[in-house]
């Protein structure tokens, strides 16, 4: 009876503890989730396609070209702040000169204008004065006439000699001074004749200034560079000539 009684307990408490462990009251907490099993995928399947620029960063697709461009452009706006090129030098060349001393005389003032003259010879027509002369009588003895009322006023270095166009004038005088070709002019009017005046040139060796300016400099004024006082010099500021090119 005794033997039975044992037996009995036992299954009770065997049916007991298969109810709990059933329930899960004997796992532990902190046991983790079984993982799943792992499976085999292709290369071609684990790539993501690649998205464009501009899905990345919610603006429109730009070109390659485009890119390297708006870099640069940002680039200068960095180191300049404006974004604009400040390096970047104009040449210009000033003249032509006739001879070394106006050139050596515009070259000291542009140096003291705070440039670096660069001075060179070249082939080319510079302006050698103004030219008084009177038109050429038709007739012998009228070109004598006007050559003897001429030196009676006073004129007596006037001269027969080819004019600006074709046919012969009579030269009153060659003046690199405003005043002196007034002056000139003055004197013909007064004896009743009425002068002309043109510009006379030569060929021959001239002299040019070549300097740099900033983006910031203005335009020489050529008339700055005038030689002595009342001096007239036609001067023209153009750009330097290319390397290699003829002057």
């Amino acid at each position: 009876m005794t033997l039975l009684k044992s037996i009995v307990v036992c299954l009770v408490l065997a049916n007991v503890c298969y109810f709990l462990w059933e329930r899960g009251i004997a796992k532990s907490p902190e046991a983790a989730p079984t993982a799943a099993p792992a499976t085999l995928k292709l290369v071609s399947e684990s790539r993501e396609p690649a998205r464009p620029a501009a899905a990345q960063s919610g603006g429109s697709a730009v070109g390659p070209a485009t890119a390297s461009t708006d870099a640069a452009a940002d680039n200068s706006t960095a180191a300049g702040g404006s974004g604009l090129l400040t390096d970047v030098k104009r040449c210009i060349s000033v003249g032509p000169f006739r001879d070394v001393s106006e050139a050596a005389h515009a070259a000291s003032t542009l140096r003291g204008g705070g440039y670096d003259p660069r001075q060179r010879v070249a082939d080319g027509e510079v302006w050698a004065g103004v030219w008084v002369y009177l038109p050429l009588p038709a007739s012998r003895a009228q070109a004598d006439q006007t050559f003897a009322k001429l030196k009676a006023g006073g004129i007596d270095d006037a001269l027969e000699m080819p004019g600006p166009n074709d046919g012969s004038v009579i030269s009153l005088g060659l003046y690199s001074e405003t005043k002196r070709a007034q002056a000139r002019v003055a004197q013909a009017q007064a004896l009743g004749f009425n002068p002309g005046i043109a510009d006379r040139k030569r060929n021959g060796n001239v002299y040019w200034i070549d300097i740099d300016l900033k983006p910031t400099d203005g335009l020489l004024n050529p008339s700055d560079l005038q030689g002595e006082s009342g001096r007239i010099v036609r001067l023209e500021v153009k750009g330097c000539p290319v390397a290699g090119a003829p002057q």
